[in-house]
C-alpha cells in the first residue's frame, strides 16, 4: 500500500491493490461545445468522443515536413549523453529523445503552431501549456516495442496529473505501415480507467522509459478492453497526425523490418489541471517528463512552420 503521506483523496486509484481493477471515467472527453466555430470537420468531435483519438488530415505542408525530418536528423546527430535521451533496453540504440521543444526552435515553433494549439484548446476547454515532448525513434530491425498502457494513470501516479484534461499529439516524421511498429490504440478504452498493480519503486523512469513494468494494465482487462473496441494501427504518410486522449491505451510493435519509423510526440495539458505532488511515489518524476515549473498558456502562432524558425514568444 502507499505511505500514508500519500493517503489523500484520489480521483483515480492505482498500484496501491493486489488486484487490478477498472474504475469509470468521471471526467469529460471534450470539453469544448459541440458548435460551429470548433475547430474540427463534422463529425469529429463525436468520434473523438466515441473512440478516444482522432487522425487528422496531414495538416503540415510537404516544405514543412522537410524542416522537422531535417531536425529529427540533427538531433539524433547532436545530442550526447543525458538523462532525457533514452537507448533501446540492452542496446546503445537511440529510442527517445524527450524536451525537443527546449533543445530545437523550430519544435519550440511546432508545440505552439495554431493548427495544433487551437484544436488541443478546444478539447480541453481553455488555455493549454505543454506538459512533454520527445522525438521517438524507432530504428529499422533494432526498434523495440512500448507495451500497452495509458499515459493518464503514469502521469497521475508518478507526475500527479489530477483529472484526465489532457491530449497528445502524434506527428508521424516518417511513413508509419502496419510492419514496422505503428501507434496502435484500442477504440474506446478511454472510457474507462485501469487501475494497475505493484507500489511504483524509487527512479522507476529511469527503466520504465526503457521497458515498462509497473502501471502495465492486467491481461485479462486488455483482452477485454480489445474484444469490444478492437485495435487500430495510426498508419500513413510522413504528416499522418493523431490526437489523442490522455487516456486512451495504446501501444506498438518491435519493428523487425529494415524501414525506421519515427514521430515527434506533443502532449498538452489544460492550465486547470496543473500537477500536483504526485498520487504514488513521495518524487516527482524529473521536468523533462512532467512539466512543473511553469504553467504558462501557450500563445498560438498562425502560418506555415518557417526555416530557422524563433521562439514564438
Amino acid at each position: 500500500m502507499r505511505p500514508a503521506a500519500r493517503n489523500r483523496l484520489d480521483p483515480y486509484p492505482s498500484r496501491c491493490t493486489e488486484t487490478p481493477d477498472v474504475l469509470a471515467r468521471n471526467d469529460p472527453v471534450v470539453y469544448g461545445r459541440h458548435d460551429r466555430d470548433a475547430p474540427f470537420a463534422a463529425g469529429q468531435l463525436v468520434r473523438y468522443e466515441r473512440d478516444g483519438f482522432l487522425i487528422l488530415e496531414p495538416p503540415f505542408e510537404t516544405a514543412e515536413l522537410a524542416l522537422l525530418q531535417a531536425e529529427l536528423e540533427r538531433l539524433r546527430a547532436s545530442v550526447g549523453a543525458s538523462d532525457f535521451v533514452i537507448a533501446e533496453p540492452g542496446d546503445s540504440t537511440l529510442r527517445s529523445i524527450f524536451r525537443v521543444h527546449e533543445l530545437s526552435p523550430l519544435f519550440r515553433r511546432l508545440v505552439r503552431d495554431a493548427r495544433l494549439v487551437r484544436r488541443a484548446e478546444y478539447l480541453l476547454g481553455g488555455p493549454v501549456y505543454v506538459h512533454q515532448t520527445r522525438l521517438n525513434y524507432k530504428p529499422g530491425l533494432r526498434g523495440k516495442e512500448f507495451y500497452w498502457h495509458s499515459d493518464f494513470e503514469t502521469w497521475h501516479v508518478e507526475d500527479g496529473m489530477p483529472r484526465m484534461r489532457a491530449v497528445s499529439v502524434s506527428i508521424g516524421l516518417s511513413e508509419n505501415t502496419e510492419h514496422n511498429g505503428p501507434l496502435m490504440l484500442i477504440p474506446g478504452s478511454h472510457r474507462d480507467y485501469i487501475a494497475c498493480v505493484g507500489e511504483t519503486p524509487s527512479h522507476h523512469y529511469r527503466e520504465s522509459l526503457r521497458k515498462q513494468e509497473y502501471g502495465v494494465p492486467d491481461p485479462d482487462i486488455l483482452a477485454a478492453l480489445t474484444r469490444r473496441g478492437g485495435i487500430k494501427s495510426v498508419v500513413g504518410p510522413p504528416g499522418t497526425t493523431v490526437m489523442f486522449d490522455c487516456n486512451a491505451m495504446h501501444g506498438s510493435n518491435g519493428n523487425i523490418t529494415p524501414q525506421p519509423r519515427s514521430n515527434v510526440f506533443i502532449v498538452y495539458n489544460s492550465v486547470h489541471n496543473a500537477l500536483q505532488s504526485p498520487f504514488g511515489p513521495e518524487k516527482p518524476r524529473p521536468e523533462f517528463l512532467a512539466a512543473r515549473l511553469s504553467f504558462e498558456p501557450l500563445e498560438p502562432i498562425a502560418g506555415k512552420l518557417p526555416p530557422g524558425a524563433d521562439d514564438g514568444r
